[in-house]
């Protein structure tokens, strides 16, 4: 697959990219990354727990979560909706937040990209889901960017750990 760049204040950013085909259909993957009790099972990185604070799936429309680490640390994160077109694809905005659900800093790092847009994409292909995350900073200064280039094997890791709690999670829909 064809990576993207953007440049962004004279750095161009490669775009993040991962894919996952997943043992379900389509609808019922649409259908775990866009209701509360299901992504409170899955989402996020391994060992941390989920809470919604809100999710409103519309266009402009704020996810606003926390994770909870066994340790009690607590960061908070924000999906920012762009374009919902269901089953197929949501486009959206990442990014850390407050916990009134403003923008804030990464806690892992003072140089992580304040904004990330990403891009959903669901394909059907024989009863199984091709997945496809694509992610970009957007507004990032160039050491935002640098940052974001030289986390990519990390993203990578974190996706996959994500990926495997949403496989865990559609097997124990489909076979309840």
């Amino acid at each position: 697959m064809e990576a993207v760049t953007e440049t962004m204040r004279g750095v161009e950013a490669q775009e993040f990219i991962i894919t996952r085909v997943l043992d379900a259909p389509r609808e019922l993957v649409f259908k775990v990354w866009t209701e509360q009790e299901h992504l409170v099972e899955w989402w996020g990185p391994k060992g941390m727990n989920l809470a919604v604070s809100k999710l409103e799936l519309y266009p402009g429309g704020m996810f606003h979560y926390n994770m909870e680490a066994p340790n009690g640390m607590k960061m908070w994160g924000r999906f920012i909706y762009l374009d919902i077109l269901a089953p197929e694809q949501i486009l959206y905005i990442s990014s850390f937040s407050d916990e009134e659900g403003g923008l804030a800093r990464a806690p892992f790092s003072a140089t992580w990209p304040m904004e990330v847009h990403n891009s959903l994409t669901l394909k059907e292909e024989g009863g199984k889901t091709v997945l496809t995350q694509r992610s970009i900073p957007i507004n990032a200064t160039e050491e935002e960017q640098r940052t974001f280039q030289g986390m990519h094997k990390s993203l990578e890791q974190g996706f996959n750990g994500t990926f495997e709690q949403l496989e865990a999670h559609l097997d124990s829909v489909l076979n309840s």
